[in-house]
């Protein structure tokens, strides 16, 4: 995968401490995390196996978790001190959840695939290399499987997106144009934040079979 070293150690410096107020404010900012997980289940009905690329401190996981109850559940995220926060909220669901602390620059299905693999706010933090990761997710999910994916899109105020650049965060437009390009939509649907300070996307879609 070609986000490169720098770039990943950039994006563990930045969690090393943010994981201790992700939970208190990026709930200001991240919306349609539960409206993506309530989608997804209108298209899944029973996977067996789901994965989590950027789990950060385990929300989704925990909605996850809940809205599959037979599912095995993968988070997987760079950040240790991300997945230290989520380690706790994994706990009541046993071994049925499970973490990975390791870069997504491979598939991790082995044989069996996944049904579900989500991305939440975090294909807009891989720059470059959000089209490689799309690349390795479509290994990872079975012929049947779904991508399901909620992030920032685009806005048209630049010293927003400037902003939002210090946060290692990029909104042009360009993961709603690869997500197009390389997975057949099920949902497409572009929302505003703020009025219009930005929109974000969610965004269901099956492998090219």
């Amino acid at each position: 995968m070609s986000t490169g070293q720098p770039n990943q150690q950039s994006l563990t410096g930045y969690y090393r401490w943010h994981a201790r107020i992700y939970d208190l404010t990026r709930w200001a900012f991240l919306f349609g995390r539960r409206r993506l997980v309530q989608r997804a289940a209108g298209h899944v009905k029973k996977p067996g196996r789901i994965l989590e690329i950027g789990c950060g401190t385990g929300k989704n996981l925990v909605h996850l978790a809940e809205a599959f109850p037979q599912a095995e559940v993968i988070g997987l995220d760079l950040s240790q001190d991300m997945l230290d926060r989520a380690r706790p909220k994994m706990e009541r669901f046993g071994k049925r959840v499970s973490l990975l602390h390791q870069a997504y620059d491979a598939p991790v299905a082995g044989e069996v695939k996944f049904d579900l693999i989500v991305f939440s706010y975090s294909l807009s933090m891989i720059n470059p290399g959000y089209d490689e990761v799309l690349k390795i997710c479509q290994q990872d999910l079975s012929p049947q499987g779904v991508v399901a994916v909620v992030d920032f899109h685009e806005s048209r105020w630049a010293w927003f997106r400037r902003w939002m650049g210090v946060n290692h965060v990029r909104m042009e437009g360009q993961v709603l144009a690869c997500l197009r390009r390389d997975f057949p939509a099920l949902l497409c649907q572009v929302h505003h934040g703020y009025g219009d300070l930005w929109r974000y996307v969610l965004f269901l879609g099956r492998p090219v079979i």
